[in-house]
């Protein structure tokens, strides 16, 4: 189960497991949200042609996946870049060559992965986190020049993560648990020799979320209710309690998107103004608000580059974060020609601010790390080539917006993914995805897994039902205590939505979904077993009482907001009880499939150990795959493979 946040962060070092199945053989990797940006988009796949030869799984997760860090993605000099790459088939620190694209490993693991954070200011160490065989217990690791590794949080049950540098390269900052399991401090290390300093001690349930380039200020949420929070201050310097900066409003959703560099303002998030997140700016000094970025969509980030001269920010503008770059030098947005069609991700500037990185993605290209050269003539430069070469591009297939009446008329907005062959004349099977959360979003852009189920020949609609995030904040809201039921008909009704397309066979309908989705297979099979002919459950809730009683204890800060969301187990059980599938197994006849990771410390493994159990037991074929070596999301291409492979085989079989 993902939080309601809207946030992700990873983790590093470590053993190669085996994988333990239970059944034919399955397993899956859970899409990890990622917001595109962009360009134009190629055009539609002609309906109706030939289908093209199914494509292997090994060939399309074969595909590189790279990440670059937010903190100092080049190195002091500007004559590399800092990029996460799992071309290992593990995610591994890499140094790249801005003109040539040529890379250096910096990290080898081959057990758990390794997600890189930043190099440091004025020298080739970096810092990277790793956690143990997806625990998502994180420490905070640092690379030093002769190549050895030192465990910067070393400690059991404890999770830490990179916090941000100080403007002047001498410190940086790292959020911790290791005090208290519900609370998390910030402190400061000195860039040489790693002393630290606890600079915020979390007394009063709040969740630090930035801190300013001159280390004085930790900015701090208060999340009061799934549709309320507040954004405080407090100051390093002295022991006065954090100072509230957000408007004082009830109802309203705060957030925190940057410091500016100079650390004089705070950029925050609102949603106050209307339906959907605008920017605005505090000014620390003073107290003077003015807003900032406003659009029809929900701004969702906004960067700045090292000396503030350039702004970046992303709109999530109908499930595609479109990202624009304003110059205050020249009081002009930034214009990019030259590059291909796709979605910018990850913007990162130089030191010298002269040129830009990023990474380029779309739904038939996987995200792929290009230079552009501000200065000068402008121009584009591609590092990287991570799609492999055994796929055909112009072969995969593009989603496309669509909408849907629901049960009460309202629209329900998804991508929609139609196989190549599918016609009137050949109908074909299709699928409902649904997306983790509760409150997350199917967004465009590559997915490996979906550009398999759809090779093989089966539709895929992947529906944003209510509660979805990103369609503003009464979409948003819609189903808080309604989970498992106003939701699942949303469900229901993309269901419906595909059966009344003329290229969809409506006798050969399957649901999936991972996380809060993975809930939703088990909800629909269980309270509507009429509607879907098979379901694939990826690490579902299946027991809403025992999971929120059991959430990790560094959610501790959100748990007012969760609870408010889905309920307190303590009032109110009765409710929790009915909407969950585990307690209404006898009603499921579909063909079921059951992913899990033995470490996943959100949706325990006896949640699917007991759906299987259950669901067995009424003579149902029911299929089982456990990881012993993963958390909440699969990392390790290996089993992401032995995942999709499953999906196929499983769905081949049944649907």
């Amino acid at each position: 189960m993902q939080m309601s946040q809207r946030s992700t962060d990873h983790v590093t070092p470590f053993s190669h497991r085996r994988l333990r199945r239970s059944g034919a053989p399955v397993a899956l990797w859970m899409l990890l949200g990622t917001w595109l940006i962009g360009c134009a988009s190629p055009p539609p796949t002609a309906p109706g042609t030939a289908a093209p030869p199914a494509f292997a799984a090994s060939d399309l997760f074969e595909t590189t996946s790279y990440l670059l860090p937010g903190g100092y993605a080049w190195a002091p000099d500007d004559d590399a870049l800092l990029l996460g790459s799992d071309e290992t088939g593990i995610f591994n620190a890499y140094a790249i060559d801005p003109a040539s694209g040529g890379s250096v490993p910096l990290t080898a693991n081959d057990d758990d992965s390794v997600f890189v954070s930043s190099w440091f200011p004025n020298d080739r160490r970096i810092l990277f986190s790793a956690d143990s065989g997806g625990d998502e217990l994180n420490h905070l690791f640092v690379r030093e020049l002769d190549g050895s590794v030192t465990d910067l949080t070393p400690g059991d049950n404890l999770k830490a993560g990179f916090a941000g540098w100080s403007a002047t390269g001498d410190a940086f900052f790292v959020s911790s648990n290791e005090r208290d399991a519900s609370a998390v401090d910030i402190y400061r290390y000195a860039t040489d020799g790693y002393e630290r300093t606890l600079i915020f001690e979390n007394t009063a349930g709040f969740a630090p979320v930035g801190v300013s380039p001159d280390g004085r200020y930790v900015a701090l949420l208060k999340l009061n209710s799934s549709a309320d929070s507040d954004l405080f201050l407090a100051d390093t310097g002295d022991d006065a309690a954090p100072v509230e900066i957000s408007p004082v409003r009830d109802g309203v959703e705060h957030g925190f998107f940057a410091f500016t560099p100079d650390s004089r303002e705070v950029v925050y998030s609102t949603n106050e103004h209307g339906e959907f997140v605008q920017a605005w700016r505090y000014a620390i000094d003073g107290g003077a608000r003015e807003r900032m970025i406003e659009a029809d969509w929900d701004v969702m980030f906004v960067r700045y580059s090292h000396s503030g001269r350039y702004r970046v920010w992303g709109v999530n503008e109908d499930a595609t974060a479109r990202v624009r770059i304003f110059d205050a030098r020249e009081g002009a947005e930034v214009r990019l020609p030259g590059l291909p069609a796709g979605n910018l991700r990850q913007v990162r500037f130089s030191r010298d601010e002269s040129k830009l990185a990023f990474l380029l993605n779309a739904d038939t290209s996987p995200s792929d790390l290009y230079t552009f050269d501000l200065g000068g003539v402008p121009s584009a430069q591609r590092l990287t080539r991570a799609l492999s070469p055994a796929i055909d591009e112009s072969l995969l297939i593009e989603s496309r917006v669509v909408r849907y009446p629901s049960f009460d008329d309202l629209d329900i907005p998804g991508l929609l993914y139609r196989p190549r062959n599918a016609s009137a004349d050949n109908p074909v099977p299709a699928l409902v995805w649904v997306h983790g959360g509760p409150g997350g979003q199917s967004a465009s852009g590559y997915s490996a897994l979906r550009q398999h189920l759809v090779s093989h020949g089966y539709a895929l609609l992947a529906a944003n039902n209510r509660g979805s995030s990103g369609y503003g904040k009464t979409f948003f809201h819609l189903d808080d205590r309604r989970h498992g039921e106003v939701d699942l008909q949303d469900i229901v009704y993309a269901k419906r939505y595909l059966a009344s397309l003329p290229w969809v066979d409506s006798d050969r309908i399957g649901i999936i979904g991972g996380s809060y989705g993975g809930y939703m297979v088990g909800a629909a099979l269980a309270f509507e077993p009429d509607v879907f002919d098979v379901g694939v459950n990826i690490f579902g809730v299946m027991n809403w009482v025992r999971t929120l009683k059991s959430i990790p204890p560094w959610w501790g800060a959100a748990r007012a907001s969760l609870y408010d969301e889905l309920g307190d187990p303590a009032t109110d059980e009765e409710r929790l009880h009915r909407i969950s599938p585990l307690f209404h197994t006898d009603n499921i006849r579909a063909p079921l499939l059951v992913v899990q990771g033995a470490n996943d410390p959100r949706v325990l493994q006896v949640e699917s150990d007991e759906i299987v159990a259950a669901v067995r037991g009424n003579g149902v074929p029911v299929e089982y795959v456990l990881f012993d070596d993963e958390g909440h999301g699969f990392t390790k291409r290996a089993n992401r493979i032995a995942a999709s492979d499953a999906y196929v085989e499983f769905l081949d079989a049944h649907l």
